[in-house]
């Protein structure tokens, strides 16, 4: 176990990365024209609007998990799974300005949630709407991945490239770890400007797929098809399974 002092560095330093991460999606959101909300984002079925909605729900889900941490009780963090779509379904159709209050101000309950943790209860374990236990100082990273992800999945105008590079690192590293001895065709990755190197895959990898360690990441997560990486030889890239 992580000891506390450990644990709430840790959570600082996600918080802190978390605020900037918010503050670049606000001024993406803020940019947006009103008719915006309801045309489609880059996830299959859903609007713009279904992604702020979620991103602004998923804040407040998140604070229910902080709570749980800090009083030592297992709050869930949606009621169900039905009632989280169907806070989204619902609040996916509200105007922009709507969404630019609520984002603000589930944000805000976000971090005045986080800053009441003792570094003791950073280190609790909490339980993942899926049902994986998980401990608290992780909860901010879990944000991080939120805001980062479907800030280009809104389809505005930011892009993978725009990542923070500790972050397309962090997240290379642990997507190709994850697909380590995969049943997929092996392939080894390498990113040409960080010197990070994976291989992906079952077997001894006949494809080299190599980029920006961002435009790697992008493929990893389902953000891209790949299209922008080169291949050695000139195959196609493996089909990757749903990032989970």
């Amino acid at each position: 176990m992580t000891d506390p002092q450990s644990a709430a560095t840790a959570a600082a330093s996600w918080l802190g990365q978390v605020e900037e991460s918010t503050r670049r999606l606000l001024d993406t959101v803020s940019g947006l024209k009103p008719e915006a909300v309801a045309e489609p984002s880059a996830l299959p079925g859903w609007t713009r609007g279904h992604v702020l909605a979620h991103l602004a729900r998923n804040a407040d889900s998140l604070v229910n998990l902080l709570t749980g941490a800090r009083t030592g009780t297992d709050i869930p963090q949606y009621a169900s799974n039905e009632a989280r779509d169907a806070e989204i379904d619902r609040d996916a159709p509200r105007p922009l300005e709507v969404h630019l209050a609520d984002l603000h101000a589930s944000h805000q309950r976000f971090a005045e949630a986080a800053a009441l943790l003792a570094d003791e209860s950073w280190t609790a374990e909490i339980r993942h709407r899926t049902g994986y236990l998980f401990p608290a100082h992780d909860i901010p990273h879990k944000r991080l991945l939120e805001l980062e992800y479907h800030h280009v999945d809104l389809d505005a105008g930011h892009s993978p490239a725009q990542w923070p590079q500790d972050f397309a690192v962090a997240q290379f590293r642990k997507l190709a770890a994850n697909l380590a001895g995969a049943d997929l065709p092996a392939a080894e990755l390498v990113a040409e400007d960080t010197e990070d190197r994976a291989v992906i895959g079952s077997g001894a990898p006949a494809l080299t797929v190599t980029g920006p360690v961002r435009a790697l990441t992008a493929w990893l997560s389902g953000r891209s098809d790949g299209t922008d990486l080169r291949r050695t030889p000139d195959a196609a890239l493996p089909q990757l399974p749903p990032m989970g």
